[in-house]
């Protein structure tokens, strides 16, 4: 993997962190995710994905599409065909963010757990300070 030396995403105007937005966006993950698997059709790309909004996906397709990770190929037949697969460049993309999706499946319950002993951890501290505070007052 070619690595530019005039890009670094920690730079605040640096382009990759548009391609990174696009490709890590809710959306975004969830569609080169099931592009991974094979090629799709509108409907049934929606149906893989799973609570995308037409409007959603088409936006996120076409995103994608234009940063070259998507092809969108129209079926000249009756009705209308349109297949979505991926293009080097987004199998490439898509193996790093579906690598991130599966680590997060695996993970979940530890960052749960972790989530539950902040809040637990916080809400002693505020009951804490507020007794404090009342105190203080009186």
């Amino acid at each position: 993997m070619e690595v530019s030396t005039k890009t670094s995403v920690k730079a605040p105007m640096c382009p990759s962190r548009g391609v990174l937005e696009h490709v890590t966006s809710r959306w975004g993950v969830l569609v080169l995710a099931a592009l991974v698997e094979r090629s799709y059709r509108f409907s049934e790309l929606r149906r893989e994905v799973g609570g995308v909004s037409e409007k959603m996906l088409a936006q996120t397709l076409q995103t994608l599409e234009r940063d070259g990770f998507v092809l969108r190929v129209a079926q000249p037949v009756i009705p209308p065909r349109v297949d979505y697969s991926l293009t080097p460049l987004g199998r490439e993309a898509a193996e790093q963010v579906w690598a991130l999706a599966r680590w997060t499946e695996r993970r979940t319950d530890a960052v749960q757990a972790a989530r539950s002993a902040y809040d637990e951890t916080r809400a002693a501290h505020d009951e804490t300070r507020a007794a404090h505070d009342e105190a203080r007052t009186r």
